[in-house]
């Protein structure tokens, strides 16, 4: 792949550089999980290595994030279209395709013929489930987009956790109802992350039918068609598992699956932190208002930021779903996050620490008045009793 350098990228009269050009290529690093760990195995003989990718995810990532703090800086309007343009960030993301799918292939092999004890064999297919999870992320980034091969490979990047339907429940679904009670991918105010869990796999799965179905309704056509995106994605995934149980044997699909359940739940973890609590009002018309950059929750930090394509500036994202990951902007009445995905993720799994750290800032978001928020409604007359707010 040929790069540019930056001073042949970015075009005359624009007198800036962008600091995390390079930076981007770290996003790799993700995807040789599986490899990084069979590798430290091999050197050290210590088969704890077979969990690293647990451990760079809930160790070290929070770590690095607090390390290396934040970025709050903005490209300038006159460098967006520029940034939009510019190939170089696309591949970026396109070769973490190639890495995650070699990954999951080699992993499959140890699991089949590599000698690896149950316990090692766990802790390999959570390694390849953070992959694949992360993996979503790189979908959510390439579904958005208008060109075709962007959205197959979307598809393709959604096989490993058979969870293609987000390709549609997220783009037509959660863009529209997102920071509502009636979208199931947000997250309420006194909800911890393990009721949230349930809700929004089966919440987003039947949603994303629904509209699949309207969408072919339309022309006539049934949905039980391979027309139909989910059904296609789905393929993809009964492609991949086939072939990967004709390659290593039938062994596999006890951690081919669990690596998938995994990775799912990875990105659904992320899906609670987005909108914790958040609420668009509703107008005279009784429609929703226009989804601003105050109903995400974003984060600036620069780790996090660069391993996970920007999706932490998750508010302008939800203004310009089709922008770019190298172009989305901080914004200041956007509410802040006390740290990165990374930690924020260990939080939400102890729902007593996530609402002593978050339900305040909720409140705080909204001027201590908590009936402005999105609240879990069998959990509304004690958050209402609790706060002294009156319906």
């Amino acid at each position: 792949m040929a790069v540019q350098s930056e001073q042949e990228a970015v075009p005359a009269g624009i007198p800036w550089r962008d600091p995390k050009r390079y930076l981007w290529l770290m996003g790799l690093i993700v995807p040789s999980f599986p490899f990084l760990s069979w590798g430290l195995v091999e050197l050290t003989g210590l088969r704890l290595f077979w969990w690293t990718g647990i451990g760079i995810l809930y160790v070290l990532f929070p770590i690095i994030d607090q390390l290396t703090g934040k970025d709050s800086a903005n490209p300038p309007e006159s460098a967006l279209a520029w940034l939009e343009r510019d190939r170089y960030y696309r591949w970026c993301i396109f070769l973490y395709l190639p890495v995650q799918y070699a990954g999951l292939a080699v992993g499959c092999w140890l699991i089949a013929d590599g000698g690896l004890s149950t316990l090692d064999k766990v802790g390999l297919a959570l390694t390849l489930g953070g992959v694949a999870g992360i993996g979503i992320n790189t979908a959510h980034e390439l579904g958005h987009k208008k060109e075709s091969v962007e959205r197959w490979l979307s598809k393709v990047a959604l096989a490993q956790t058979f969870y293609g339907h987000f390709f549609i429940e997220h783009n037509r679904g959660h863009h529209v109802r997102v920071a509502t009670p009636e979208d199931p991918a947000s997250a309420r105010f006194g909800e911890s992350f393990w009721r949230f869990l349930p809700r929004t796999v089966v919440g987003s799965l039947v949603s994303a039918w629904r509209l699949e179905k309207a969408r072919l309704a339309r022309s006539g056509k049934s949905p039980w068609t391979l027309r139909n995106d989910i059904l296609n994605a789905w393929v993809m995934s009964l492609v991949l598992f086939g072939a990967l149980t004709a390659a290593f044997g039938p062994g596999v699909l006890p951690y081919l699956a669990l690596q998938a359940v995994f990775g799912f739940c990875l990105l659904e973890v992320v899906n609670y932190i987005e909108h914790y609590g958040l609420l668009r009002r509703r107008a005279g018309s009784g429609r929703y208002e226009r989804c601003a950059p105050r109903h995400s929750w974003n984060s600036d930090n620069v780790a996090s930021n660069v391993f996970l394509y920007h999706l932490q500036r998750h508010s302008d994202h939800h203004a310009n779903p089709t922008r770019r990951y190298q172009a989305l902007r901080h914004f200041e009445d956007a509410p802040e996050l006390p740290t990165g995905y990374a930690g924020m993720i260990l939080l939400a799994y102890v729902p007593p620490l996530w609402r002593r750290v978050m339900d305040h800032r909720v409140l705080a978001h909204y001027d201590g008045d908590v009936t402005r928020a999105n609240i879990q409604p069998s959990k509304r007359p004690a958050v209402l009793a609790r706060y002294g707010a009156a319906a």
